[in-house]
């Protein structure tokens, strides 16, 4: 018999994705909006029981019950377009003689942080799950800062990846300051995010990956000049935001 559990953190992503179409309630309920439902008695607190393995191929098997009283349940979500509602809501569109173009100008560079229940609620979010995440907050997207250290600090930055890789061949990576600079500036003009980084790497390493460990040299240094020419070279272009 598996235990009670009690305690934990639980996190659900795609948050958004389970949006109904529509703020108004319609007759005949979607599915989205019966996920929704479903997950009420998840976070109100309560004993549900949970297959371990999932429920579809293995009907069989026994369930774990689980008391949700004292699990926090964090939800995320890109929530793409509810930045046009926050917009609407604020009124920033608003025209005239006493309008402040600087401070309006300043809020839409992120709109996000002034997201409430009423935004969630129009973007398709029932009022019952929202009563069940009282806190609302937003994440401010990356800076050049950070992407900077998204490439280079952690354990298995990308840096240090393709480090490896070429290592694996015999040959020493050195990657200027420079290159790494053109990197953030490239993910941040294309919005790419985090993300689109490892595209950028492939799309100026991904030639030297196949030609030095065919060549003699020992020793790869990757200046400015090799990477945005090989970056310009790249399919990446088509990518660029207007």
């Amino acid at each position: 018999m598996y235990p009670l559990l009690k305690k934990g953190i639980v996190f659900i992503d795609e948050i958004d994705k389970i949006s109904r179409k529509g703020d108004n309630p319609s007759l005949t309920r979607d599915i989205k909006e019966g996920t929704q439902q479903a997950l009420l008695k998840l976070l109100e607190g309560s004993e549900v029981l949970v297959p371990p393995q999932g429920g579809r191929k293995h009907p069989e098997q026994k369930m774990i019950k689980v008391n949700t009283n004292n699990i926090l349940f964090i939800c995320g979500g890109a929530f793409d377009g509810i930045d046009k509602l926050i917009g609407r809501r604020v009124h920033t569109n608003t025209i005239g003689f006493n309008v402040d173009k600087d401070s309006q100008d300043e809020m839409n560079k992120n709109l996000l942080q002034y997201v409430n229940a009423q935004d969630l609620k129009a973007f398709g979010l029932i009022p019952e799950l929202l009563g069940r995440l009282p806190v609302i907050t937003h994440l401010d997207p990356l800076d050049a800062v950070t992407l900077r250290a998204i490439l280079t600090e952690p354990k298995n930055a990308l840096i240090k990846q393709y480090q490896i890789l070429f290592e694996l061949e015999g040959i020493k990576l050195t990657i200027e300051n420079d290159v790494l600079d053109f990197m953030v500036e490239k993910a941040m003009e294309y919005k790419l995010g985090a993300r689109g980084l490892r595209s950028i790497c492939e799309s100026i390493l991904t030639d030297a990956m196949f030609e030095m460990p065919s060549a003699t040299e020992l020793q790869f240094n990757l200046d400015l000049e090799y990477a945005k020419r090989k970056f310009d070279k790249s399919k990446m272009n088509i990518l660029r935001v207007a």
